[in-house]
């Protein structure tokens, strides 16, 4: 991705991004029931990179798997681009954890964006306190190996019930995450850009005590004018 469109999604909302997405008829890429592990008080932002677990059979995943050097856990975690977010399907569950403190601080001094899964994190107290975003549904202390096998890497996932393709664009902030096509980023960022600037606007207004029938949406057309002053005046 390019940096310029990196900067736009910094500034924009997972909410503002799922609007402009679903004007062109995407209505499930929110990744669903995750959030923050410690708010970074910054958006994640950067392409995806996947690992994809599927159900643990007992006689391939004693302890012993992870001396192997090719385990696909640990080569992701060694090999996801730095400036990408590595997004995990756990299978939408958090019986056991996607991966603890240890491999996510791996990936975060190898340069990576941030990490996803939909599943748990072990450790998550600790990885809170990491600069780098992570994102999970609750913490999770049993080893992945419990029920979970790490199998594939950087294919196409589900991950909590959103489509994600390795390349797309992730982009987390305080509530929760989204998947933006990577053909569709550049556009995306900018009419985001636009539609948080005329929000912003219309917080104040709202604030002053502006009734929302014909400001939100601009029905009105006195409005626009005022709208145009107020970019002025703020640089927007």
């Amino acid at each position: 991705m390019n940096d310029a469109t990196r900067e736009k999604l910094m500034g924009v909302s997972v909410a503002t991004l799922c609007s402009v997405m679903f004007k062109r008829g995407l209505r499930n890429q929110v990744i669903q029931g995750v959030h923050p592990v410690g708010w970074k008080g910054r958006n994640m932002v950067g392409p995806a990179f996947t690992l994809r677990y599927i159900p643990a059979r007992e006689d391939r995943n004693p302890m012993t798997v992870f001396r192997n050097a090719d385990h696909p856990q640990r080569v992701a975690i060694e090999t996801c681009p730095p400036g990408a977010v590595l997004v995990m399907d756990s299978r939408k569950q958090a019986i056991a954890a996607s991966a603890g403190d240890i491999l996510i601080t791996r990936l975060m001094v190898r340069g990576g964006a941030g990490v996803v899964t939909d599943g748990g994190f072990r450790d998550a107290a600790t990885i809170a306190e990491l600069e780098m975003p992570a994102y999970h549904t609750r913490p999770s202390s049993p080893t992945n190996l419990t029920n979970n096998e790490a199998i594939a890497l950087n294919e196409p996932i589900g991950c909590g019930d959103a489509p994600v393709f390795p390349g797309d664009i992730i982009v987390g902030d305080a509530d929760c995450v989204i998947v933006i096509p990577a053909d569709m980023a550049d556009e995306v960022a900018d009419e985001a850009v636009e539609m948080t600037a005329y929000e912003d606007f219309v917080i104040e207004k709202v604030k002053a005590g502006t009734p929302i029938i014909g400001l939100y949406p601009q029905t009105k057309p006195e409005f626009a004018p005022e709208f145009t002053a107020w970019r002025k005046a703020n640089s927007r």
